[in-house]
Order: structure tokens, then C-alpha cells, then sequence
């Protein structure tokens, strides 16, 4: 019995971490920096979280989200979470958009596809055009809900992590991640939708996310969440703890890591002997670090006096690492225009 038992185990150290094993990373939002991640880069199944990348296409590529759509025939085939729209309901673009985010509604993923592009397929292929765009080079869309019965979304917690970065820089896009409550009127019927994220509701630091399950992918989440000044993004997959684990997560980075705004664009003094312009920066950098990094961090200037709009560079350093830089401006000179020669006449005829 006891040989049987070893064997087994030795089975299990062999067989690939992803069948039994979860992946998750903490990013730090403007800088874009891992503070803490395990089997960030293993590629898995990610369920419902894919309809982050099915809301960020939606909004990009419909100017009017208030403009009202039927529901096609084609919301029969869903299955599993759904909003439950009828065929040839007219419902507005934002309205599916609450539904997608705070009730993972499939037939809101499917309408939203065909609405956009006409076509599921078309709408997959911007997808994963994004995703090559946003650099997740471990990803791939075969469709805009997460259900992996038939075809199936691979991705990993680095790559959501990029995901849910670029995603959150659309205003609209947070507002409804963080909205805990939705009603809205279709021809049909009204709704009123609570957000599934119950982070949301448990955690004072947190500003909502997009979850997921299916019996293959197992749990995933990602969520963000803010105190002072720093926003963090958490993702998790192929786990089973997710709320409690992301809760953890953020505390312990919280705790380890605050935001300091290493170069100030407005207080950026510099010497006039350097640079032959006056000289500004049009943005400031931030940057996550522990109380024991702060003294190792460097920044080099570089000057650059022969372009004509940027005037050098800022370099900034951790550990003789680049982590960032700051493109420096020039400042446009006014120079009085020369007089034409009519208007030299007029003046003198003038006086």
C-alpha cells in the first residue's frame, strides 16, 4: 500500500503544474510592474474573464453605446450564465455591457460579437488582434464568452494581467466593473443586475473585476483594487480560493510596496547650461517600490539638442536596471515674424 502510494505521488510531480495547479500575478497598474506571481506564464483555460476582452473590444468599436440592437436568433445556443434576452429584444449597446460585466451574461457576449462585427468569426479575429497588440503572446480567442465546450480561450495570468491594464484605462470600462447595482428597460422587460464579483462588496479597497468558472477551466478572477494612491491588479487562475486569496494578495502588496512619483513633471528643474531650449516634461513617472529599494534607485539624463520637438531623455534605473523613462520637450520660441516689404513701406509712409 505504501509503494502504491509513492508511485502515485511521483505520478503527480510528473504530470504538467496546470492540470492541478494555480497560476496568479500581482501587477501594479501605471507602471505596469510584477510585485509577486507564481506560474504566471502557464497557459490555461480562462473562462468568463475572457469577456474583459469582449467589453474593451465592444467600446472601442461602437461610437454610440447608446445606439438600441435586436437580439439575433443566434442567443439560443448559449448556455450556461446568461442574462436571458429574448430573440428580437431591442436593447441598448451599454445595457448588454452591464449584463457581460456584473452578470457574465453569455447571450450578451454573442450579441455584442455580431452587433460589433457582424459576425463571431470577425469578431474573434479582433480579438486576438488586440491581444497581439497588447503583447499576450501566450493567448488565444476562439470565442467572446469563455464557454469551453466546443471551442476554447487560453490565455495565463501574465497575459490577463496585460489585459486588465490596458482595459482599465477606459473610464467607461470602470465604471461598470465597479457598479455594484444596474437596472435598465428593453422593449421587452426590465432588468436589474448585481455585480457576481463579490469582492467587490467584501473588500474596502476594491474596484471590481470580472470572474469566471467552468468545470474544465475551474475558478479564475481578476480584480483590482486601490489604497492611497496605488492600484493594484490581481489575477488568479485554475484556482478554487479566489476571493480570499485575492484579498490576501492585495494586503501583503499593500503592505510591501507604496507609489512614489520618481520624476515630477511639475517640478522638474534643470540646468540651463545643458540644454540650449527651455525644456518641460509632459508627464510625471511612478513607480512601486519597497522602503529598501528607495535608495537604489538612479535616473540619467541624456540631451538631445539637434531634434526639433524632443530635447533628451530621462532615464530611470533600479539596480542599474532601466524601469522606465521620460521623454524631455522643447519649449516652442515665439520668434517676431520679419516685415514684408509692403509693410516696411506702409511704415514709413506712416511716419
Amino acid at each position: 500500500m505504501i509503494k502504491k502510494i509513492f508511485i502515485f505521488i511521483i505520478l503527480l510531480n510528473l504530470l504538467p503544474f496546470k492540470v492541478f495547479g494555480l497560476s496568479y500575478v500581482v501587477m501594479e497598474e501605471k507602471s505596469g510592474r510584477i510585485l509577486e506571481s507564481s506560474n504566471m506564464n502557464s497557459k490555461d483555460l480562462i473562462a468568463s474573464t475572457t469577456k474583459i476582452m469582449t467589453c474593451i473590444i465592444a467600446l472601442e468599436n461602437n461610437k454610440d453605446l447608446n445606439r438600441v440592437v435586436k437580439v439575433p436568433d443566434d442567443v439560443l445556443k448559449m448556455y450556461g450564465t446568461n442574462i436571458y434576452i429574448e430573440v428580437g429584444e431591442e436593447i441598448k449597446i451599454i445595457d448588454l455591457l452591464y449584463g457581460l460585466m456584473l452578470r457574465s451574461g453569455n447571450d450578451a457576449a454573442l450579441t455584442l460579437a455580431i452587433e460589433t462585427s457582424n459576425t463571431v468569426d470577425n469578431f474573434v479575429k479582433q480579438m486576438n488582434a488586440k491581444a497581439k497588440e497588447l503583447n499576450m503572446n501566450n493567448t488565444i480567442f476562439t470565442n467572446p464568452h469563455g464557454l469551453d465546450e466546443d471551442t476554447k480561450n487560453y490565455s495565463t495570468a501574465y497575459d490577463m494581467a496585460l489585459l486588465a491594464r490596458y482595459a482599465y484605462k477606459n473610464k467607461i470600462y470602470r465604471e461598470i466593473i465597479k457598479t455594484k447595482k444596474y437596472r435598465c428597460k428593453t422593449s421587452l422587460k426590465s432588468y436589474l443586475w448585481y455585480n457576481r464579483v463579490s469582492i467587490l462588496n467584501n473588500y474596502k479597497y476594491s474596484l471590481g473585476g470580472k470572474n469566471g468558472y467552468t468545470p474544465k477551466a475551474r475558478k479564475s478572477l481578476i480584480s483590482y483594487a486601490k489604497k492611497d494612491n496605488m492600484t493594484l491588479i490581481s489575477v488568479s487562475i485554475h484556482d478554487n480560493d479566489i476571493y480570499e486569496r485575492h484579498k490576501k494578495l492585495f494586503e501583503s502588496n499593500f503592505n510591501k510596496y507604496k507609489l512614489y512619483k520618481i520624476i515630477d513633471k511639475d517640478n522638474f528643474s534643470y540646468n540651463k547650461k545643458i540644454f540650449s531650449n527651455d525644456i518641460y516634461l509632459k508627464e510625471s513617472f511612478y513607480y512601486p517600490l519597497k522602503e529598501s529599494e528607495l535608495d537604489r534607485v538612479s535616473t540619467i539624463v541624456k540631451v538631445n539638442n539637434n531634434n526639433n520637438k524632443i530635447g533628451g531623455n530621462i532615464s530611470i534605473k533600479l539596480d542599474n536596471k532601466e524601469i522606465g523613462s521620460v521623454n524631455i520637450y522643447k519649449k516652442k520660441i515665439n520668434k517676431k515674424k520679419d516685415k514684408t516689404f509692403l509693410e516696411k513701406i506702409y511704415n514709413k509712409f506712416k511716419n
